[in-house]
């Protein structure tokens, strides 16, 4: 067949994940995720000649025992469960401002609903048992 006569092949785009597409929606803009990590480098910076410092000390072979030590104590101290939540957080997509507003006025609201209606059966039922026992 010539290619001429052949029919195109269409190709479709793999759908988007519901996942990538918070991703698309909370990303920051460029400036801004430069400024936070300009002010996560100020407040960190002292940590990183700390862990130069201490890549340093692994050349020798005591400090690679101390260090070890140091590991199986804080996997000891600091189990698992607790490593693997702030794992988890990392993956979570966090509502914005606005929408954080909204859901609260949204549970603000029901509470106020809900309790005054547990208020109304609450003060109903006390009068319909008093006009039943004091009979």
């Amino acid at each position: 067949m010539n290619k001429e006569t052949t029919p195109k092949q269409r190709r479709f785009k793999n759908p988007e994940t519901f996942r990538d597409k918070i991703n698309q929606a909370n990303k920051l803009p460029k400036i801004k995720k430069k400024r936070i990590s300009i002010l996560f480098k100020k407040i960190f910076s002292p940590f990183s000649y700390l862990q130069k410092g201490a890549n340093y000390l692994k050349k020798y072979f005591i400090f690679r025992i101390i260090f070890k030590i140091f590991h199986i104590l804080g996997l000891i101290i600091y189990p698992r469960y607790i490593r693997n939540s702030f794992a988890e957080l990392k993956d979570v997509t966090w509502p914005n401002f606005r929408l954080s507003i909204k859901l609260t006025y949204a549970v603000v609201i029901f509470a106020i609903i809900f309790g005054a209606s547990v208020a109304l059966l609450d003060y109903g039922l006390g009068k319909v048992f008093k006009i039943i026992l004091l009979k």
